[in-house]
C-alpha cells in the first residue's frame, strides 16, 4: 500500500505540470491534487510527532486548513458544491466532479489515523478518473520524432465516468464496511479508545487530534468541563451509565454476557466521557468509541451518529446526502448487503457481545435551514426503492448478528456554548432535567397509564395555531388486571424521566397532527402538517419553501425517508413539565433535542414502533403489568413477510402544552376521562405535575 501511495503522489505531482486539459478541468484537476497532496504531508506531519508539540495556534490554523475549502465563506465556490461545478462544467459533469471531490474529503480523518489504505483507493481512483479525461483528448503528431496532446474540448464519455465509479464502489465496499465494522465493535483496534486512555484532557490541544473540525464551541465546552468540580462530572457520567444498565434491568436483559458497548458523544464532553468510561469497565463493559463515517460510501450523513466534531458546513453535508445515484443499483446493493454480511460474519464474536450504543448528544445550535439546489443529486423512485431495500435487509443482519432482545441502549442530552450566553445556566439545568426524581414520576405516569387503558381511543386537539384534531386508537387489552398498553417510561435508556407511550392500533387512527414550528434531525420544519388515514401516512405538507412540490419531496425525503407512507408508530405523552417550563424561561425552545422536546407534551413518531424486533420480548412495567402493545399491524407482518413490516426510522413529532386544548381517553361506552387541558393536567391524582407551571 504504501508504493501504491508514492506512485499516486509522485503521479499527482505530475499533473500541474501538464496543463493537457481545458482551463476549467485543468483547474479542478489541480485544485483537488492539492488537497490530497496536503492530505500527505499533514500524515507525515503526524507520523514525524508534530501533533503532540505543535502549539494551540499552529493547530488551529492546520485543522482550519484542511475545512477550508467547504466553509460557508468559501463553499460558494468550492469545487465541492454542485451548484458552483454544474455551472461550471455542466449538470452532469459538475454533479459527478463534486461528489468525487466530497468523497476525497473524508481522507482528512485518514490522514490523522495514518489509513493508508483509504488514501490509496481514492487516490487511484481519482488518478483514473484524470486519465479518462486526459485518453479523451486528441494526440497530433508534431514531427515524425514526437507526439503532443493539446486541448481539443473533447471529454471522457460521462457512462463510462459513472462505471468508474460504480466499479469503484463495488471493488472497494467490502474494504469500507470491514473497516466501520471493526470500528464498532472490536476493542483491541479501537483508535479513539487508544486516544483517550494515553491523552492528558487538561490541555485543550488534544480536540486536534481527533482530526475532525474544531471551532471555539469545543474549546469552549472542553475548557467548561474541565473546571467543574469532579462531584458534578460523576454525577453526569453515573447517571448516563446507571442509566445504560438499568435499560438492561428493566426489560430482563443480561448485561453479564456483554463484554463491550459504544460510546457515542461529541468533542469536548471528554472529561465526563473519560469518567463514564472507567464506569463502563467497572461493570464488566469495554467503551468502544466509535467514530461516524466520514465517508459518504460509508455511510456520512447530516445527522451523526458516533463521536463527531463540529460540522465545518451542514450544507455540504446535505448537498451530497444523495451522492449514492451516481452508483446506486440492484447489484450495489446485492454487493454491499454480501459485503456488510461478510463484515458482519468476520466480527460475528464482537458483534455478539456488543450491548449496544451509549450517547451522549449535544443542543444548542443554532437549526439549520437547507438550501434545496436543483443542481444536487437524487434518487429517482427506483434508487430510493433500492435504497430502503437496502436499509431493511442490512437491518435485519445487524439484528441477526446483534440480538435485538439482548442489546440495549442510553441516550443522554447535554447544552453547547453555542446555545449563547445563558450557556451555563441552561447546563445546570439539563443536570438537574437528568435527574429528576424517578419514584414522582413513576407514581403520577402510572395514574395516567390506568386512565389510558381504559380507552378505546384517544383525543386529540390542538388550540390556538396549531389545528391537530386527531383520534388514535388503542388495542382492547384481554385481561386488564394484568396488562397494559403503555410503557411507564423513567430515566433508563431515555434520560431524562417523563413519558408513557405505546404502538397504537393503527385501524381506527385517523385525523390530522399539525406543528406550527418543530426542529427534527437538527433540520427546521414550518407548519408541519400529517394526515393519518387508517394510521398510515395519507398526505403531508409543510410551509418551508414556495413552491408546494419542494415542499412534500422535502418532507419525504427527511421523514418518511424516500418512502411513500409510513405508519403512526407509537403514541406518547410526555409528562416532564419542569423540562417544558426551563425551556420557556431560558427561552431554549427552538433548539431542544426531540430527547428532551419529547417529553415536553404528546408526541407522535412516525415510522416503525418503539418495540421493532423485539415485539416477542416479555416487558413489565414497575407495578407488574405485562406491556402488551409492541407491534401493529404493520410490524405484525413480520411473520410473513419481514421486508413490509419495518421501516428503518424512527421521528417524534410533539406538541407542546401550550398548544394543546385537550388529550382525552374515551371509552367503548362514550365515558371521557380528560388528561390534559388547555395545557395542564387535570386528571385526579397528578396534580404535582403541574407544580412546575405554578413555580
Amino acid at each position: 500500500m504504501l508504493e501504491r501511495l508514492q506512485l499516486s503522489l509522485d503521479r499527482m505531482k505530475e499533473i500541474k505540470a501538464e496543463k493537457k486539459l481545458q482551463k476549467e478541468y485543468q483547474d479542478y484537476f489541480e485544485k483537488v491534487v492539492e488537497f490530497l497532496l496536503q492530505i500527505e504531508e499533514n500524515r507525515q506531519w503526524i507520523l514525524a510527532g508534530n501533533l503532540q508539540t505543535a502549539s494551540m495556534e499552529e493547530l488551529e490554523i492546520r485543522n482550519r486548513k484542511l475545512y477550508q475549502d467547504i466553509l460557508p465563506e468559501n463553499y460558494e465556490k468550492s469545487y465541492a458544491n454542485p451548484q458552483y461545478a454544474v455551472k461550471i462544467f455542466g449538470k452532469e459533469m459538475g454533479q459527478f466532479l463534486a461528489a468525487v471531490y466530497a468523497e476525497l474529503r473524508s481522507l482528512i480523518v485518514a490522514s490523522y489515523e495514518n489509513d493508508v489504505t483509504s488514501m490509496v483507493i481514492r487516490m487511484e481512483l481519482f488518478l483514473e478518473l484524470y486519465g479518462m479525461f486526459i485518453d479523451a483528448c486528441e494526440e497530433i503528431p508534431a514531427d515524425a520524432e514526437e507526439s503532443k496532446v493539446v486541448c481539443t474540448g473533447n471529454l471522457p464519455d460521462y457512462a463510462s465516468l459513472k462505471e468508474t465509479y460504480f466499479w469503484f464502489a463495488c471493488d472497494y465496499i467490502e474494504d469500507i464496511l470491514e473497516k466501520e465494522v471493526t470500528a464498532q465493535f472490536e476493542p483491541k483496534d479501537n483508535w479513539a479508545g487508544k486516544l483517550m486512555d494515553n491523552t492528558d484532557i487538561s490541555d485543550l490541544r488534544y480536540l486536534y487530534y481527533y482530526g475532525e473540525y474544531v471551532t471555539e464551541n469545543e474549546k469552549k465546552l472542553a475548557e467548561y468541563m474541565n473546571s467543574l468540580p469532579e462531584e458534578k462530572i460523576a454525577l453526569m457520567a453515573d447517571t448516563y451509565t446507571e442509566g445504560y444498565r438499568r435499560g438492561f434491568e428493566a426489560t430482563q436483559k443480561d448485561i453479564s454476557i456483554k463484554k463491550t458497548v459504544n460510546v457515542y458523544y461529541v468533542l469536548g464532553m471528554e472529561r465526563m466521557v473519560k469518567k463514564a468510561m472507567a464506569n463502563f469497565r467497572a461493570i464488566g463493559l469495554e467503551p468502544i468509541l466509535y467514530r461516524a463515517p466520514v465517508s459518504f460510501l460509508a455511510g456520512r450523513r447530516l445527522y451523526k451518529s458516533g463521536y463527531s466534531g463540529a460540522n465545518a458546513n451542514k450544507q455540504f453535508e446535505y448537498d451530497h446526502e444523495y451522492d449514492s445515484a451516481l452508483y446506486l443499483n440492484s447489484k450495489f446493493v446485492a454487493r454491499k448487503l454480501e459485503a456488510y454480511k461478510a463484515a458482519l460474519e468476520l466480527k460475528k464474536t464482537e458483534c455478539g457481545v456488543m450491548g449496544g450504543p451509549a450517547v451522549i448528544e449535544e443542543f444548542g445550535e443554532e437549526p439549520f435551514v437547507p438550501v434545496p439546489k436543483k443542481e444536487n443529486l437524487k434518487l429517482d423512485e427506483h434508487k430510493q426503492k433500492l435504497q430502503v431495500e437496502y436499509q431493511s435487509k442490512a437491518r435485519e443482519l445487524v439484528n441477526r448478528y446483534v440480538k435485538g432482545e439482548e442489546r440495549s441502549f442510553t441516550i443522554i442530552a447535554f447544552p453547547t456554548p453555542a446555545i449563547g450566553e445563558k450557556f451555563v445556566e441552561v447546563f445546570d439545568e439539563t443536570i438537574k432535567l437528568n435527574t429528576l426524581d424517578n419514584k414522582l414520576y413513576t407514581r403520577c405516569q402510572q395514574t395516567i397509564i390506568d386512565a389510558l387503558d381504559t380507552a378505546e381511543y384517544v383525543r386529540i386537539k390542538g388550540s390556538g395555531k396549531n389545528h391537530t384534531d386527531l383520534k388514535v386508537a388503542m388495542w382492547k387489552l384481554e385481561n386488564p388486571a394484568t396488562q397494559t398498553n403503555f410503557e411507564n417510561c423513567v430515566a433508563d435508556v431515555n434520560i431524562p424521566v417523563g413519558e408513557v407511550f405505546t404502538s397504537p392500533k393503527l385501524t381506527g387512527t385517523n385525523g390530522v397532527l399539525h406543528v406550527p414550528k418543530v426542529f427534527l434531525h437538527g433540520l427546521e420544519y414550518r407548519d408541519l402538517e400529517i394526515t393519518f388515514e387508517d394510521g398510515m401516512i395519507a398526505d403531508y405538507n409543510c410551509k418551508n419553501f414556495e413552491e408546494e412540490a419542494e415542499n412534500k419531496k422535502f418532507i419525504k425525503e427527511k421523514l418518511l425517508a424516500n418512502r411513500d407512507t409510513l405508519p403512526l408508530g407509537e403514541f406518547a405523552i410526555g409528562t416532564n413539565t419542569t423540562a417544558y417550563v426551563a425551556a420557556k424561561r431560558l427561552e431554549i425552545e427552538e433548539v431542544l433535542p426531540i430527547l428532551i422536546a419529547e417529553k415536553t407534551g404528546p408526541h407522535f413518531a412516525i415510522g416503525d414502533t418503539c418495540y421493532s424486533m423485539e415485539e416477542d420480548v416479555v416487558s413489565f412495567n414497575p407495578n407488574g403489568k405485562q406491556i402488551m402493545a409492541k407491534e401493529n399491524e404493520m410490524s405484525a407482518l413480520r411473520k410473513t413477510d419481514m421486508s413490509k413490516a419495518y421501516f428503518q426510522c424512527h421521528t417524534d413529532i410533539t406538541i407542546p402544552y401550550d398548544e394543546l386544548l385537550e388529550l382525552t381517553a374515551v371509552e367503548e361506552n362514550g365515558k371521557e376521562t380528560v388528561i390534559i387541558q388547555n395545557g395542564r393536567f387535570v386528571l385526579e391524582g397528578v396534580e404535582e405535575l403541574n407544580k412546575a407551571f405554578e413555580n
